[in-house]
């Protein structure tokens, strides 16, 4: 097929159903198919569903074995469509709740499997396009989808050539997605006061130039401090609402706008976004911490930011965890944190800085940022303290 939205070029589909699932059984991880909705049928939707994930006899299963994978997959996240408000097609949002009722009519549960239907939320702000899916979709769905991307900076779109001003107009624009998931919780609790169903962020993050000699359509940036910066607030946000946020996918992993990993042909180079989510990684199936704070704001010219975010959980085992992300580029912040319930025996931490907000790592030099031991904190009778750099991130550890 021809790639018509990004790049214009011929699409063989080498990397399809039977690979993509491979990667996740490789990774560990969860698939997450969507559908097409926007050109596609509700016949072409409903097979692969059975190709997925029926375990008897059907065409579609069939065609599976022939293929090579005599048994169904376990797939429990499926969205029907993407992005329809814009490049799946363009559609009000009325047309696409009574279009995602017919196509979700046809995703059915096979030999056990049971799927966790996702509807296409919102562009950023769009609150009427939440408002008519909540009201007309309902109950067929257990999530909604929205995007948010925080574009660059605001005198220069380089991922790695700015200025100050840049930097703070790129995470004033990332911060604003706390603004956008409090009216969109507003508009689900009034048709949903119990929460049953999940925002799915399964896009959000930089939207920068693309490097130089590389095709435009192909969308492929580098990757800074500041970007971690974006990841790690952006993260603590989406931890502190995970009452409905249950789901926070930077959607492209490799190559493409703010991704994980670098490559060129058989080299590859983790960006300081990936580190992030290593970091983060001990929130998973743990137990959000609320967190109050108070602390001082980051001044750039006529504006300021909270310098400080953070969010915290605790473990199966009973750790502390606390991510704390400083974006102000030239001071560091001495927090003073009091635990209630818990009294600290010992912590560890991470950090993730370097010495420039521009740093990345290249092919030829890909330890430029990197995370690195954490000693500037100390357990107290009351809690904590800790000295977080500039422009860092840090993840302590604690156990009580």
């Amino acid at each position: 097929m021809i790639n018509t939205h990004w790049g214009g070029v011929t699409e063989n589909n080498a990397f399809g159903t039977h690979e993509f699932f491979e990667l996740c059984e490789q990774l560990g991880c969860e698939p997450y198919i969507t559908g097409n909705l926007g050109s596609g049928t509700v016949e072409e939707m409903a097979d692969w569903i059975e190709y997925m994930t029926f375990d008897g006899v059907s065409p579609m299963a069939d065609l599976r074995k022939q293929n090579g994978r005599e048994k169904p997959w376990k797939l429990k996240y499926f969205a029907v469509g993407n992005e329809n408000w814009g490049c799946g097609g363009n559609m009000r949002p009325e047309f696409y709740a009574d279009q995602y009722r017919r196509f979700a009519t046809y995703v059915r549960n096979y030999s056990g499997n049971q799927i966790f239907n996702i509807a296409c939320g919102p562009n950023g702000e769009d609150a009427n396009w939440l408002e008519v899916v909540m009201r007309d979709i309902g109950r067929r769905m257990q999530g909604v989808a929205p995007h948010y991307y925080c574009g660059s900076g605001k005198t220069s779109r380089s991922a790695t050539q700015f200025a100050e001003a840049d930097w703070f107009d790129q995470l004033r624009k990332a911060m604003h997605i706390e603004d956008i998931l409090n009216q969109q919780e507003q508009i689900m609790d009034k048709y949903d006061p119990q929460k049953r169903v999940a925002i799915i962020f399964d896009e959000w993050g930089t939207w920068h130039a693309v490097e130089p000699g590389t095709n435009p359509g192909f969308l492929y940036q580098q990757n800074s401090l500041r970007d971690a910066m974006v990841a790690a607030s952006t993260l603590n946000i989406f931890n502190n609402h995970c009452d409905r946020v249950k789901m926070a996918n930077i959607a492209q992993m490799v190559n493409v706008l703010q991704s994980m990993v670098l490559t060129d042909d058989k080299k590859m180079v983790l960006t300081p976004t990936y580190f992030v989510y290593l970091l983060y990684a001990v929130h998973h199936d743990a137990t959000l911490l609320p967190t109050q704070m108070q602390g001082p704001d980051y001044a750039f010219e006529n504006s300021k930011l909270p310098a400080v975010n953070v969010s915290a959980s605790r473990d199966a085992a009973g750790k502390i965890h606390v991510t704390i992300c400083n974006i102000n580029p030239a001071k560091a912040v001495a927090v003073t944190a009091a635990l209630q319930g818990v009294k600290a025996k010992s912590i560890a931490g991470q950090v993730l800085t370097a010495e420039a907000m521009t740093a990345h790592n290249t092919f030829d030099k890909s330890d430029v940022v990197k995370p690195a031991d954490f000693n500037d904190a100390k357990a107290t009778d009351a809690g904590f303290t800790a000295t977080v750099p500039a422009k860092s991130v840090v993840l302590l550890e604690i156990v009580g």
